[in-house]
This record gives structure tokens, C-alpha cells and sequence, in this order.
């Protein structure tokens, strides 16, 4: 069975379909345009740049990730490997980034992690198979699935800025918990990941 992904053409038609049946979508797509498909390359350095944003903001997370790439000649397990805590905590990595990061860089090597092979691999296959590496949570698979493999009907559940725009959007007196937010996504099946780029425009340009 082939893998299905998010093209600009399917893309298009998703946000089309969207705003069709969702009213709060839609005023946000005639508010703030259509988002970009944000999306990310595959591989080693995605993953590690995801973990970097872990419970943190996303600048800071992009400026460690930056810093990162500059302190070795190409982003690969073996030269992350290479990295002593020093220069990692300088680089502005957490003690438990850093153990992550190298569980991550060690499974890839022994291949233990068939990081590669993913394209060909069903979404929950994915998430059972990146959740086996510790620093590796359900929120980190389905971003990685959502951006690196632009996977079409991921929906992150305990992601922080899209709780606080569907809460926006819908008008809600509280932010949804993790159980509302699964169901406030069903209706925009089998494209939760473009519902979600629209939220995460909303709460990008709405400050």
C-alpha cells in the first residue's frame, strides 16, 4: 500500500475541504492567508533539532540548532557523537537533551532506529518505532511524522500553541484537555496535519 503525503496539490485541496466545513478555519484562512507547508528534511538532524524543542521556545530551540550545525562539519550521529558535554551545554543543550540526543545518534548507527526506511512505513509503525528511544515521546514522533514525512492526518496532541489557538478559534472558556483536544480534531479527518498548520498560522500571526 503506498504511503500517502502531503503535496502542494493535495494540500491545496485540504485547506479548500477545510474551510468548506469548518467556519473557524475558514475565518482564520481569510484572516491570515494560507499558511506555508511548513515542512523539514528527513533524517538525523530533523530529529535532534525536534528534541531541541522540547518544552522550550521555538527561538531557542532554532538558535542552539543553528549553533549546533556550525560546531561540526556535517550534522551526522557519528560527528554529534564527537560533541563532550562541554561543548553541548554551551551549545544550549539540557543534561537530558544531550543523554537523548545521543540515545538517538547510538540507535541510528547500530540501526536499531530504521530512520531511513520510514518513508515506507505506516504512521503508528513510525511512533512505536521512535518511541522505543528514551527522549523520544509521543508529542517528538508525530512532528517529525507531521514536518519531516508530511504524513496528512497528524494531530499533536499536548502541543502548547495549538491548545492555545483551537482554544482561540473556538472560542473556548478553557484551554481543551488532552481528551477534548483529540476529539476537537475529528471532525478535520483525514487532515489534521493542515488543520493544524492553519492553527499554528493563527497563533503565529496573531501573536
Amino acid at each position: 500500500m503506498a504511503i500517502e503525503r502531503l503535496n502542494s496539490d493535495t494540500y491545496k485541496a485540504a485547506l479548500s475541504h477545510l474551510a468548506d466545513i469548518d467556519t473557524d478555519l475558514e475565518a482564520v484562512l481569510n484572516e491570515f492567508g494560507a499558511p506555508p507547508m511548513w515542512s523539514r528534511d528527513p533524517g538525523f538532524p530533523t530529529l535532534i533539532y525536534i528534541v531541541l524543542e522540547q518544552q522550550v521556545s521555538l527561538a531557542s530551540a532554532k538558535a542552539a540548532f543553528e549553533q549546533l550545525k556550525k560546531s561540526v562539519p556535517e550534522l551526522s550521529p557519528s560527528n554529534f557523537r564527537k560533541l563532550d558535554d562541554r561543548i553541548l551545554r554551551k551549545i544550549g543543550f539540557s543534561r537530558q537533551k544531550t543523554e537523548y540526543c545521543r540515545n538517538i545518534a547510538i540507535a541510528i548507527e547500530e540501526r536499531t532506529l530504521p530512520i531511513d526506511e520510514f518513508a515506507h512505513m505506516p504512521d503508528n509503525r513510525i511512533r512505536s518505532e521512535l518511541q522505543k528511544i528514551k527522549g523520544i515521546g509521543l508529542w517528538t514522533a508525530d512532528i517529525y511524522l507531521l514536518m519531516a514525512l508530511n504524513r496528512p492526518d497528524i494531530w499533536p496532541v499536548g502541543d502548547l500553541a495549538l491548545i492555545s489557538a483551537i482554544q482561540k478559534v473556538k472560542n473556548l472558556p478553557e484551554r481543551p484537555t488532552a481528551e477534548e483536544f483529540k476529539m476537537l480534531g475529528d471532525p478535520w479527518k483525514p487532515w489534521r496535519a493542515v488543520a493544524a498548520r492553519i492553527l499554528w498560522h493563527h497563533y503565529r500571526q496573531s501573536g
